[in-house]
């Protein structure tokens, strides 16, 4: 399969629109599938959504809206007149729905959801926040009841003709919609019909409340490979169910986020491209000037041991190689410890044997890295001294890099800091300075200066 050109169809829909010819850019959009509709779309000039918007098919609409940010989708409900939005939020999925309104002026949206055809399957999942299994969770499911047939049961199923190709799994449910049990699809169809669903469903059912962090759903979706996730009320009433493809969502979301605090910033709200200079600056200012102040415990080391320096010039020329090797074994370090704990591999209670771990691996590191060191100050015409004292503090360097690199991200950890915020540039500027320190010690016991 050949991924469509999306930016010849961008240009081919822009020529019709300039044209006046509404009826050529929805044709052109329509060969699309809706990842790609929306990908073109999104490109558009605002006019240029605002006026074909209205214009297409409710359900082409709805998944056009459901896949762009959800900041545009939200500005572009809010230009379209309240008849059109209802028409088209009546096409979405109920907890997309729900996110996309609640994004929106609370007058417009009550209004809106007070028109819907199902407000029933939206208005309680607005109470939930976005960033929560309730707020991920769709009110679109069957529930099945313990004492139903199996044949009942398939002709439910028949019945509810659900909008999405996939069922994962059917759902048990009590006299009180308390969760009993879960059943597969293929269960029901192997079984006898005059079976009860009580007899064969599975009753240890993996399941959320509805304040869980979207997060841990996630990580519980992905550890126990589940492709469909019920979610519960504090009295265990089912009060509906997260799918894998939400999820995937999250994953994507969260590794985002992970990636930009690697690099030292604050998360961004928006797409790149579409985020202004001016909230860039907002999200990166606060790091940059905490790493800068972390940063000169560097120059204050290097003044409290300006003498020595003076002494033997010839240090100096060594600190680049001794900082950086340090930060990234360092970095190294936390990457691996920050993804053992993002996916279950180890706990906080895990730190004592991380610690020992990466001593162990720090000392063969710094084995190998202080030859090389040696063999390169040899070779640079350094003293003994000096080439002794540079793979000796190459060799400490890299053992310490590796201990803070697994304790500050279990620390972090440990006091609910998100473990990120200790990685990349603020652990390479820690290790800088301690570095140095370890490093003019050792050249003062050495070469006696």
């Amino acid at each position: 399969m050949t991924y469509p050109n999306t930016h010849i169809i961008l240009s081919q829909v822009q020529d019709a629109l300039e044209k006046d010819n509404l009826t050529q850019a929805i044709q052109i959009l329509q060969t699309l599938k809706p990842v790609d509709q929306a990908e073109v779309f999104e490109d558009l000039d605002n006019e240029d959504q605002v006026s074909l918007l209205p214009n297409l098919e409710s359900d082409m609409s709805a998944d056009i809206l459901e896949y762009i940010e959800d900041e545009d989708a939200a500005r572009l409900v809010a230009g379209i007149p309240e008849e059109t939005a209802v028409r088209i939020i009546n096409e979405m999925e109920p907890d997309e729905a729900a996110d996309l309104l609640g994004d929106i002026q609370p007058q417009k949206a009550q209004s809106i959801l007070a028109q819907l055809e199902n407000p029933e399957e939206v208005r309680p999942l607005l109470i939930h926040p976005d960033e929560s299994a309730g707020g991920l969770m769709t009110s679109e499911f069957l529930a099945l009841r313990r004492r139903m047939t199996v044949n009942e049961a398939l002709q439910a199923v028949r019945a509810w003709q659900p909008e999405k190709d996939q069922i994962y799994y059917l759902f048990v449910v009590d006299a009180n919609s308390v969760l009993r049990g879960v059943i597969s699809p293929r269960q029901l169809i192997i079984a006898e019909p005059t079976s009860l669903i009580m007899n064969i469903m599975d009753t240890d059912v993996i399941s959320v409340k509805a304040g869980v962090d979207q997060e841990e759903v996630a990580e519980l979706m992905l550890r126990y490979d589940l492709l469909a996730l019920p979610v519960l009320d504090e009295n265990n009433v089912l009060l509906g169910i997260i799918t894998i493809d939400d999820v995937v969502d999250v994953v994507v979301e969260e590794a985002t986020e992970d990636i930009q605090k690697f690099g030292g910033a604050q998360p961004l709200d928006e797409p790149y491209l579409l985020t202004k200079a001016t909230s860039i600056f907002k999200k990166r200012i606060s790091w940059l000037l905490l790493l800068f102040v972390t940063a000169s415990l560097t120059g204050t080391v290097m003044r409290f041991f300006q003498n020595e320096l003076q002494t033997v010039v010839a240090l100096s020329v060594f600190i680049p190689l001794l900082i950086g090797t340090g930060g990234n074994a360092g970095s190294q370090t936390t990457s691996t410890i920050i993804r053992a704990l993002a996916v279950g591999e180890m706990h906080v209670w895990d730190a004592l044997k991380a610690i020992w771990h990466e001593t162990q691996v720090g000392l063969l590191l710094g084995m190998a890295m202080a030859v090389v060191a040696y063999i390169r100050a040899v070779t640079w015409g350094s003293s003994p001294g000096l080439s002794i004292t540079v793979s000796s503090s190459i060799l400490l360097i890299v053992i310490w890099a590796n201990l803070m690199g697994a304790v500050l991200p279990t620390l972090a950890q440990r006091l609910k800091i998100d473990p990120t915020v200790v990685s990349g540039p603020v652990m390479s500027t820690l290790v800088d300075a301690t570095g140095l320190f370890i490093y003019f010690t050792i050249a003062k016991a050495v070469l006696g200066i």
